[in-house]
């Protein structure tokens, strides 16, 4: 079988998955099947890259399951006029993906390195309403305005109470809550006056945010 072939055989499984798991937003399920996932991850996990695991990236982390990612994001809810934050671009595959379900996608990540990667393959698939940033996410960011969306996919200690004020009203954030046993409680946070929602989703493995810029990476 070729590789091509294989690819769409296992985009096929993925999709069908996806439902099994009740991700049924056909945008959302057309977004994450319009993003070549292979060319953000290593070649030697080509041949899985549309499987249930977690894959290794570049400074110590990780790229999120598919699974996951698309349970995600249907909780995220984005519609085509959002302006979205992303904190943690990672291998930078969710700020594509988010940029085929919303406006503009502003992903922000404290190592350069995946910021530069990010961007490269962002312009590699020509798209061109998401950029990355090297920035300090834990905190927010500054003198970008309110968004309509945020993604978090690195836990946060305690409630990100401060974040309430990036959010347009009635705007949504999804971010892990470390429970400190090495997993963390997804929780999906609408904001309501100056003050958030919650509602508990699921567990994750725990990565917890880390302060500051990288120093060398």
């Amino acid at each position: 079988m070729s590789n091509q072939a294989l690819e769409r055989e296992q985009l096929a499984a993925m999709l069908l998955r996806l439902r099994g798991l009740d991700v049924t937003g056909n945008a959302l399920l057309t977004a994450i099947e319009s993003i070549p996932r292979r060319i953000f991850l290593s070649p030697e996990f080509k041949n899985t890259v549309y499987s249930s695991q977690m894959f290794p990236i570049a400074c110590g982390g990780f790229c999120e399951s598919v699974d996951t990612l698309a349970r995600l994001l249907q909780q995220l809810d984005v519609q085509s006029h959002h302006k979205i934050l992303e904190v943690g671009c990672g291998s930078g595959y969710s700020g594509a993906v988010l940029s085929r379900l919303g406006e503009k996608v502003l992903t922000v990540d404290r190592y350069k390195n995946h910021v530069t990667l990010a961007n490269e393959k962002y312009e590699q698939i020509g798209a061109t309403n998401v950029i990355a940033k090297h920035a300090d996410g834990l905190q927010g960011v500054e003198g970008e305005g309110t968004f309509d969306r945020i993604f978090v996919s690195a836990s946060f200690k305690d409630m990100p109470r401060h974040f309430v004020e990036f959010l347009t009203s009635s705007g949504v954030m999804i971010a892990p809550l470390s429970l400190g046993n090495g997993t963390a409680k997804m929780v999906r946070l609408t904001k309501i006056g100056s003050r958030f929602e919650r509602e508990d989703l699921f567990e994750v493995y725990d990565s917890p945010l880390l302060e500051g810029l990288a120093a060398a990476l």
